[in-house]
């Protein structure tokens, strides 16, 4: 394999650019959870003057990125008044977080405790998100509810969780119609629980796909938003989101086996 070697240029525009985080260890009083929030609060202050603040999948992993993301993230919404969380997993399980420190009921059988068992514990499931979403709880509970931060998922690889949730919601605003979804999902049922088999077995001719199936779903879906709408605004969005994840991950899945870039660049596309 060719050797690419490192441009110092780039390096060194990258290293003049760079503002480090403060240290690990730094004693500075914190609004939030310790370390960081003082410290940080002149970095999220400059940070603040954009619309959108990305920080990237190299605060994946540790407990000091996990704790320094937490602290920026809050000083952005409880000084800057940032409003929308949106991070790298499932939808269904950010939902029902969103649910929560938002001070929203419950779906059936959704807990947030319960959320993000798919991912392994260094993602989401660990002391330093959880002790985040304590905070965001106790933030947003002093605010109108319009005013209040939301925790929004953005992956596409939902599929047996965003069914579910799809099927719930219409049982209980149009049953006929859930029977419907029901049926087009059930071409997908047996691949729940292991959606990367679907994807070999569509490559290798012995399923046919079900892509026509969970269109459908999503546009039937679409089409009674107004009249679903009516039932509740945010529970329709968040139906309409999971029958557009089922769609998107049946797709993932389908392509992932093709040996090519379009897996990756679905996921980078806007659905």
């Amino acid at each position: 394999m060719p050797h690419h070697r490192a441009d110092p240029h780039a390096a060194a525009a990258i290293a003049a650019a760079a503002v480090p985080l403060p240290p690990i260890d730094d004693p500075a009083a914190s609004p939030f959870c310790g370390p960081f929030a003082n410290a940080t609060g002149v970095l999220a202050d400059m940070l603040a003057r954009h619309r959108v603040v990305l920080l990237g999948e190299r605060t994946h992993g540790t407990s000091d990125f996990y704790h320094a993301r937490a602290a920026l993230t809050a000083h952005l919404v409880a000084r800057h008044g940032f409003r929308i969380i949106a991070v790298e997993a499932d939808w269904p399980d950010a939902a029902a977080v969103d649910r929560h420190v938002r001070g929203r009921p419950p779906l059936p059988a959704e807990s947030p405790g319960a959320a993000f068992t798919r991912f392994p514990v260094w993602m989401w499931r660990n002391l330093e998100v959880a002790r985040f979403i304590r905070w965001l709880h106790t933030h947003n509970e002093a605010l109108a509810p319009a005013q209040r931060a939301g925790f929004f998922g953005l992956d596409i690889y939902s599929l047996r969780a965003s069914m579910a949730a799809v099927l719930a919601y219409l049982e209980g605003v149009d049953p006929q119609a859930a029977r419907a979804a029901r049926e087009r999902y059930s071409c997908l049922e047996p691949w729940g629980r292991d959606p990367a088999r679907y994807g070999r077995a569509v490559l290798h001719g012995t399923h046919a796909d079900c892509e026509d199936a969970v269109v459908a779903q999503l546009q039937a879906l679409l089409d009674k938003r107004l009249a679903y709408a009516r039932a509740g605004h945010e529970d329709f969005l968040d139906a309409a989101q999971n029958a557009r994840l089922v769609a998107s991950a049946e797709r993932y899945y389908r392509v992932m086996y093709h040996g090519s870039d379009d897996s990756w660049n679905l996921r980078d596309t806007p659905q």
